[in-house]
């Protein structure tokens, strides 16, 4: 039998990151694999998905833009917390049938563990974007007990998220723009508060305009997340730390999505002691 692979779709790939991720476990763990990237343009998805059924050295694949949402109805099965993500960005075979995970939810919230283990009076966070990863970034949040303001370039999209997957919450939406000008509000005591303010969006990614963030919006001790991946530091992180606010980065998302789909593919944990040689390797 040929060596066992698992490999990223979308369109455009060349840039993807997983191949890297996945090689670099995948030679720690001494496994006898595989892990690629295959451009899938968007009319292909169910030629793809019938050609790989076939091949029985094909353990799964990651799913990036724009097939998130496309692959849905071409799975077996969906696992429950995927469907009410309603995105998919991780296939696995599981017998004669493929299975759709959501692993991105997981990667997203991965770094705020500490964080949201402490008990806080109230949770915010703004969030900027309506696009496919926002709708792992909404479930993640709102299922931690955050009142969210999401921005977007057309505000009933953004309205419409938050009604479709946290219809209970009290949440807002906004225009982007709203959030590009100064503003004096006189934020209150943030004693006990937990802000947050995340890009979802590619704006800062190279090659695309900046994130336009005055940081007069963000409450005394947020935190800036951005899920962006090239650059690691954006402009709007490198802003954010000059003024005085903590911040994540994209690379931790991306590692922890990609070590909850590992296991899934090869069965075994990826070896994640080495996670600051990985970021290394990844920055280059």
């Amino acid at each position: 039998m040929s060596m066992a692979y698992a490999e990223v779709i979308g369109d455009p790939i060349a840039q993807s990151k997983s191949p890297l991720i996945h090689r670099f476990w995948i030679e720690r763990a001494g496994l006898d694999a595989d892990y690629r990237a295959h451009r899938v343009a968007e009319g292909a998805l169910a030629d793809y998905l019938a050609e790989r059924r076939t091949d029985p050295a094909w353990r799964g694949c990651n799913v990036t833009m724009p097939h998130k949402q496309a692959i849905i109805p071409l799975l077996d099965r969906i696992d429950p917390f995927a469907a009410r993500v309603g995105a998919v960005n991780t296939v696995v075979r599981e017998g004669e049938a493929l299975a759709g995970y959501n692993t991105d939810v997981a990667g997203f919230l991965e770094p705020l563990e500490g964080l949201l283990g402490k008990q806080h009076l109230f949770r915010m966070a703004r969030v900027f974007g309506t696009g496919g990863a926002t709708r792992a970034v909404i479930t993640a949040l709102a299922g931690h007990g955050f009142t969210l303001v999401v921005a977007g370039r057309d505000p009933e999209k953004a309205r419409a998220l938050l009604e479709e997957l946290d219809p209970g919450g009290e949440h807002h939406a906004v225009a982007l723009d709203h959030f590009a000008q100064a503003t004096d509000f006189a934020f209150d005591d943030r004693e006990g508060c937990c802000d947050l303010l995340v890009n979802t969006t590619p704006l800062g990614m190279r090659g695309q305009a900046p994130l336009a963030f005055d940081f007069s919006h963000a409450p005394p001790g947020s935190i800036a997340y951005d899920i962006v991946t090239d650059p690691v530091e954006t402009d709007f992180l490198q802003r954010a730390q000059a003024a005085g606010f903590d911040t994540i980065d994209g690379l931790s998302m991306l590692i922890g999505q990609a070590a909850a789909a590992f296991v899934r593919f090869f069965g075994v944990a990826a070896p994640r002691e080495r996670d600051d040689e990985l970021r290394e390797r990844l920055a280059q």
